[in-house]
């Protein structure tokens, strides 16, 4: 099935090898809400699931119902993608990896930068792309180049870095490493619609990430070395709805943090 983003509980199909169930859970911080991906290589008859969303029954109930779940993985810690990792393992007996051992289930085993994992037919590669938080990582589809980005590389906008185990520097690094991946590989995010070039907005991402931050170093100047995190984005982000300046003071508190060390 083919539809037009976003399509709640309907699976809508992207690539040849994925497609996606989008949790009815928007929200500031999930966009339209949580991108669950399907992946099924052609010919088999079992599918692997990234990210089952939160503890949303009828939701996760969907995603189970499309057919043998051969294995889960999850891109990063957040509650959205993770909350229903519990009960989806109750419906599908798979195993469940990730980078955290808080979320493995059955016979999962932690996530290892680099690793390939082969299973129903798939073919999938492991990459760290730690900074949005610690554990993040994407995952590439090698059976056709297409590339699973969880919240490091959103549909639309940019990614907020948790300021609890975020990380500037690491999170330059990840996007440095998605460019050398290459162009003309599709880009399925953890929340948006999914985009046709990883390398070109992974550069987007890189140049506006490197902007703020000489913001932040021009509101330093401006403020003073000691200037609190609100003062800074009332400063940087005085075009932006003061709504907003609770999360961006979550990406500015790691801007401090990598500035200040």
């Amino acid at each position: 099935m083919t539809t037009v983003h976003p399509a709640y509980a309907q699976l809508r199909r992207v690539t040849d090898i994925a497609s996606v169930m989008l949790e009815n859970n928007p929200g500031m911080m999930t966009l339209d809400g949580t991108n669950t991906w399907i992946l099924r290589a052609p010919g088999s008859d079992q599918y692997v699931v990234v990210d089952p969303g939160d503890n949303d029954e009828e939701h996760l109930q969907r995603v189970a119902g499309v057919g043998a779940v051969a294995l889960v993985l999850i891109t990063h810690r957040h509650f959205d993608h993770t909350g229903g990792v519990s009960r989806f393992h109750e419906l599908t007996s798979a195993p469940v990896r990730s980078v955290s051992p808080e979320f493995l289930r059955g016979s999962g085993t932690t996530l290892v930068d680099g690793e390939l994992i082969e299973v129903a037919g798939l073919r999938l590669r492991i990459v760290a792309t730690p900074g949005h938080t610690a554990d993040s990582v994407s995952i590439v589809i090698e059976n056709e180049g297409s590339v699973l980005t969880g919240d490091t590389i959103l549909g639309r906008g940019t990614t907020v870095l948790d300021d609890s185990d975020g990380d500037l520097g690491d999170y330059l690094a990840s996007l440095r490493a998605l460019i050398e991946l290459g162009d003309g590989r599709t880009v399925l995010p953890g929340h948006g619609p999914e985009l046709l070039d990883l390398q070109e907005i992974s550069k987007h991402y890189l140049a506006h990430r490197e902007e703020r931050l000489d913001q932040v170093r021009a509101a330093l100047v401006s403020l003073g070395d000691s200037a609190s995190v609100r003062d800074v984005v009332e400063h940087v982000y005085s075009d932006v709805d003061p709504k907003l300046w609770p999360v961006a003071e979550k990406s500015v508190n790691v801007q401090l943090a990598y500035l200040r060390r």
